[in-house]
């Protein structure tokens, strides 16, 4: 630890460029993950650790170095966090995934949520020290004070990024073998099936949020796919749904996929929902102490006279935080006026206190940031509704206040971490300040383009006609305010120019969405986003299968938009919603924690399978001695497997996006997939087509090689820490 009257090498250029370029790394990857499962996991020790073998090699670093470079880099994963669990809810409600409006989200609402800590650090970080433990914190400053003895390698993070990059290449890339094992039950019950995703990501993140959690999601996907589908083959085979899709298929020859698309979305939606509310208001006393305390501690400021005790100063903190309330009411990408631009500054504030005294006490990985943003859409939208302001302009504006809030929630958590590490190790909080928000505005910049890549990649389009409906001038005209309009760019698809439509609210059968609209002003094809969607298949006119891509569920982005439809709109299946409220009742009632089986019931259930093995690792690995702490090996080497599985699925998933023009033996040009094309897909050629496909559809080839990954990790858990 560094005394204040140490003046050791700090803020350097070298310490914020390698802090800023790992927080992009893990941004992308906490994007991946947020729409992916809704979960993510902190960056900080991981990044620590990475820095100290950085600077190994890059020459000799001094402790606070190596603390401002995982403070940069840890801004990256809670804002990518904030961005990516709000804003695809866009895509929902017809409005577009514009660069312009999600770079502003993550750079603002981030920028707001460090400048918002800073008052409360004393109050918080050095006053309540005894009693606000920062879990996380205080474990990043255990590994920064070993590091610098000599005593921690990176090994074992390196040792899991590889595992988890090499894993989900040979997988997404090489198809060595399948993206999910499935097996169809021998029990008296249609449709029920069991299965497991391949992702290393998903293995990693489900050692992280322990067993506990890792098995109460497993349940609520247990409740889904052995319970709820079954029931509704079992009592509606003849029933037909047009609430997302399939409305002219019957239950009894839909795939279990397509009855959750049909049915379970809404029922898991409003289970979500109600978890939310209900860790809301568990957190309530929680919530009020941690503002009271906050705003004495912003009050009660003093000049600091020592290195440790130096904030930035408090006239810059005031007047930022009213200019960025002045720049996101004048931005016109975000589309807010003045009153819900005072709500982000209202509700800011008291909820950047609330997520950092919460994360004292629990940590920023179990902080319950979409309760609080729930919170704040829920009184937004109320006070739109009171106001009158129901249109469907409303609906974006009030995302947008919630999605900046969420963001400087998120990133006030992750900074009183990075704060609590700072004081640990003697550390200057100006300059761990300035760092975050170096951190902020490097990964802001690049998020909302790893977002929308994601999204692009995983979009299909489906010939979809409307014979009543036509996109002629007339009909825009006499549509309700915003209900109709071309996107400001047309598209390309299949050699031809598209006008895009954006349908806002259901109208002559056409349901929400964006759809290609050709020259005679009829709808031609639904264009399924790759965020939210729920169409995996994509055919040719000849009915060809010409790809399938996986879909990214955003289970926090359906929870937004289903209270905003619920208050503003009015457009719900209430039973299928209250349905998933009775189910988050009655977990609660058992003693169950409500929030992760909700996520549970809403995700795949291969998804919470893989989370599921994870923590069954974690349970084994701790029955057998293994050190539980936040820097054991078996953390360390999970952290990489989340980071390389992630990375490692976001550029699977932006290489199957890329096409190339290829003319085949009858001379037609045609749209060939890279991945395909350049014999990535490895496999085929070395096994040969018909053995590809065989071992691809057989789900004990499939989940052998996750089982070998799992037992890697179990064996790496019950190592103890190295001291070297």
């Amino acid at each position: 630890m560094r005394t204040p009257s140490e003046r050791p090498r700090e803020l350097t250029l070298r310490a914020l460029a390698v802090g800023s370029a790992l927080g992009v790394c893990f941004a992308a990857s906490s994007v991946y993950l947020g729409l992916k499962v809704g979960i993510t996991v902190s960056a900080s020790i991981p990044i620590a650790v990475l820095s100290i073998t950085a600077f190994r090699r890059l020459g000799h670093s001094t402790l606070l170095e190596n603390n401002i470079v995982q403070t940069a880099g840890s801004a990256g994963e809670s804002i990518a966090a904030g961005v990516a669990f709000t804003l695809p809810a866009l895509l929902l409600m017809g409005f577009e995934l514009d660069l312009a409006r999600t770079t502003l989200v993550a750079l603002l609402g981030g920028t707001l949520g460090v400048l918002m800590m800073i008052p409360l650090r004393r109050g918080l970080i050095v006053r309540e020290r005894d009693h606000l433990p920062y879990p996380e914190g205080t474990a990043c400053a255990q590994v920064l004070l070993a590091g610098e003895r000599g005593g921690m390698s990176a090994h074992t993070v390196f040792a899991g990024l590889g595992a988890g990059g090499a894993f989900g290449l040979l997988g997404g890339l090489g198809r060595f073998w399948g993206d999910v094992a499935s097996w169809a039950l021998p029990i008296a019950l249609p449709g029920a099936t069991f299965a497991i995703e391949t992702n290393p990501a998903l293995l990693g993140v489900g050692y992280v949020v322990g067993t506990r959690t890792a098995l109460v999601m497993l349940g609520g996907g247990v409740l889904s796919y052995l319970v709820l589908i079954p029931a509704i083959h079992l009592f509606g085979p003849d029933l037909t749904s047009p609430l997302i899709g399939d409305g002219g298929i019957a239950v009894r020859d839909m795939t279990a996929g397509q009855v959750r698309n049909a049915f379970l979305l809404y029922v898991g939606a409003g289970a979500v929902a109600t978890g939310g509310l209900v860790t809301l208001l568990r957190s309530l006393p929680t919530i009020w102490h941690a503002f009271r305390a906050g705003a004495a501690s912003a009050r009660d400021r003093a000049d600091a006279r020592e290195r440790t005790d130096r904030d930035l100063p408090i006239a810059l903190v005031v007047g930022g935080s009213l200019a960025l309330g002045l720049a996101i009411w004048l931005a016109p990408p975000l589309g807010i006026d003045a009153l819900p631009a005072a709500l982000v500054v209202l509700f800011g504030f008291f909820f950047v206190t609330v997520s950092s005294r919460i994360t004292g006490q629990i940590g920023s990985s179990s902080n319950p940031i979409s309760g609080m943003t729930v919170a704040t859409l829920l009184a937004t939208c109320l006070l739109f509704a009171a106001a009158g302001r129901t249109g469907i302009t409303y609906k974006e504006m009030a995302l947008s206040t919630a999605a900046l809030v969420c963001v400087a929630a998120a990133n006030a958590g992750t900074t009183s971490q990075d704060l609590k590490t700072g004081f640990l190790v003697g550390a200057t909080p100006r300059a761990q300040q300035l760092a975050i928000l170096t951190g902020v505005i490097t990964s802001a910049l690049a998020i909302g383009s790893i977002l929308i890549a994601l999204d692009r990649a995983a979009t299909t389009y489906v010939a979809q006609r409307f014979p009543d409906f036509a996109a002629d001038p007339a009909r825009i005209a006499a549509a309700a305010p915003g209900q109709l309009a071309f996107a400001p760019r047309d598209e390309t698809f299949r050699g031809e120019r598209w006008r895009v439509l954006l349908v806002r609210a259901p109208i002559d059968g056409v349901p929400v969405g964006r759809y290609l609209v050709g020259a005679d002003d009829r709808i031609a094809f639904r264009v399924d986003p790759g965020v939210c969607g729920v169409e995996p298949e994509q055919r040719g006119a000849d009915g060809r299968l010409e790809k399938v891509v996986p879909k990214f569920d955003a289970p926090k982005a359906q929870l937004f938009r289903l209270v905003i439809d619920g208050v503003l709109g009015g457009h719900l299946p209430w039973g299928l919603v209250l349905l998933g409220t009775a189910v988050a009742v009655t977990m609660e009632l058992c003693g169950v924690p409500s929030l992760p089986f909700a996520v549970g019931v809403y995700i795949p259930l291969p998804t919470t399978a893989a989370v599921a093995l994870g923590g069954l690792v974690r349970r084994t690995a701790g029955r057998r001695g293994a050190p539980d702490a936040d820097s054991s090996p078996g953390t360390l080497f999970a952290s990489g497997l989340v980071a390389g599985g992630a990375l490692a699925g976001l550029a699977a998933a932006l290489l199957q996006g890329l096409d190339v023009d290829v003319i085949g033996s009858d001379g037609v040009t045609r749209a060939v997939p890279l991945v395909s094309h350049w014999g990535l897909a490895l496999a085929p050629r070395l096994l040969g087509d018909a053995t590809a496909k065989e071992l691809a559809a057989s789900a004990a080839w499939t989940v052998t090689p996750l089982l070998g990954l799992a037992l890697a990790l179990g064996l790496v858990a019950r190592r103890a820490p190295q001291r070297e």
